[in-house]
């Protein structure tokens, strides 16, 4: 067999097992279940490792490079630019691909990015920032495709809320990690060696431990397991879906899918507007030391595991699988921390890091529940590309404002320019919100 042929058989989906006898795979199921869940948890906190790092970067750019705002975030961009292409383009190959394989390649591709950046000059960082941003774009997809193959609709908004804080897990462990490397080697572009040298080990165990479907390890699809066949628009559940169908009858007439992507780009304004400028306004606004502002942005990403596993529970028990209402309550108590992390005089860090654990702990439940959202608008084997088009106007469209936007006005106008935008994106992403309020009311199939 040609190389060529080996690796894209490595990529395709794993072809189906022998079944097996039913009281094997009821043993075997829930325990399979639970490793494919902490497998992708660990394998996309991974890749949070590999880019929350560089707002870490960013005051020791600032000093040290002598760079501007503006072009700090314009390196910024380039990632989260390349990362909304990309998690769109591989969003729609996910479909089509083995997880273990594809998850596995971006993040350890990526961990070498990282540690190839710290040897750079300035003036090659936003090509290899931009590598590092496409190599991202294979995250999310592979994931999604796991969940909803390993784990039914009747429980989506849970598991999803469960792995969703694999999010805030890497985010947030990133400045313990640098903090710790910062001590031993003394040098900023440790920032970026070490969580490459974890992405790199991390990826080899999502290679050794994950699988692709049920049926790929001998056991009986998820909605047979679990008694839970919802309505998804297909015949036959388990087959491949060609892209030009997928886009066709899924993607392109789906409304509330379109919705949901434009509310994503204004709540990822909000998220990434506040975590990624949060090192640097703390410190040259609120006169923080260093490690005082890596310890809040700590507090901001660890503060959204057990909002999002609210936010994720509420949906499924409260309001019967819709995610609006639960997205736009957080929404509104979003747009009142932000005020108050806003007009808090230095001084008062406390303060601060109250507000930056209230914003953390709201924004990433419409993070994750957008996600569910649009793989809920769609069958199973087009996860991936619901997922892409989310995160294509959320990185694209959201994080680019966040970065290359926010820097220019805070460069141009100061950082109360830099928090009206913040204010906006709140307002326009309740505002879209609610065009999706009763999109997947599982009450409207009982």
């Amino acid at each position: 067999m040609a190389p060529s042929d080996m690796l894209a058989a490595l990529y395709r989906p794993a072809p189906f097992a022998e079944p097996l006898p039913p009281e094997e795979a009821r043993r075997r199921y829930p325990r399979l279940r639970w490793r494919m869940m902490g497998t992708i948890f660990t394998g996309y906190a991974g890749y949070y490792i590999v880019r929350n790092n560089f707002s870490l970067a960013k005051p020791y750019l600032i000093r040290e490079l002598h760079m501007t705002t503006g072009q700090v975030g314009l390196i910024a961009t380039a990632l989260t630019v390349a990362y909304g292409i990309s998690k769109f383009v591989m969003g729609s190959m996910s479909d089509r691909s083995n997880p273990r394989w594809f998850l596995a390649t971006g993040l350890i591709l990526s961990g070498i990015v990282n540690i190839c950046f710290g040897f750079l000059p300035a003036w090659s960082m936003i090509w290899l920032w931009m590598i590092n941003g496409w190599l991202q774009g294979m995250g999310w997809a592979p994931c999604a495709r796991t969940l909803t193959h390993w784990f039914s609709d009747r429980e989506r908004g849970t598991k999803f809320a469960l792995w969703n804080i694999a999010h805030n897990v890497g985010g947030g462990i990133t400045g313990p990690i640098v903090n710790v490397s910062m001590l031993v080697f003394t040098s900023w572009a440790c920032i970026f060696y070490a969580p490459g040298a974890l992405a790199v080990a991390v990826g080899l165990l999502v290679i050794v431990f994950l699988r692709d479907t049920p049926q790929s390890v001998g056991l009986p699809p998820i909605e047979q397991y679990a008694d839970d066949y919802p309505d998804t628009g297909v015949d036959d559940r388990e087959r491949e879906l060609p892209a030009r169908e997928v886009f066709r009858d899924f993607i392109l007439p789906n409304r509330a899918l379109w919705a949901l992507a434009l509310a994503n780009a204004f709540v990822y304004v909000v998220r990434y507007g506040v975590l990624n400028w949060a090192p640097t306004y703390l410190t040259v606004v609120k006169h923080a030391t260093d490690s005082t502002a890596r310890w809040q942005f700590f507090v901001f990403e660890y503060a959204g595991i057990p909002g999002t596993l609210l936010a994720g529970w509420l949906s499924d028990r409260y309001f019967q699988g819709r995610r609006a209402p639960v997205s736009v309550g957080y929404m509104f108590a979003v747009t009142a921390a932000v005020f108050v992390y806003w007009f808090n005089p230095a001084g008062r860090p406390w303060v601060d890091s109250a507000s930056l654990f209230t914003i953390g702990f709201l924004i990433y439940g419409p993070v994750m529940l957008i996600g569910v959202a649009a793989v809920d608008s769609v069958p199973k084997k087009a996860a991936g590309t619901a997922a892409g088009v989310t995160g294509l106007f959320g990185y694209v469209g959201g994080a680019t404002i966040a970065e290359l936007g926010i820097g220019k006005m805070v460069q141009h106008f100061g950082w109360d320019g830099g928090f009206a935008v913040v204010i906006a994106a709140c307002v326009l992403s309740i505002l879209l919100l609610t065009f999706t309020w009763r999109v997947h009311d599982r009450r409207k199939n009982s």
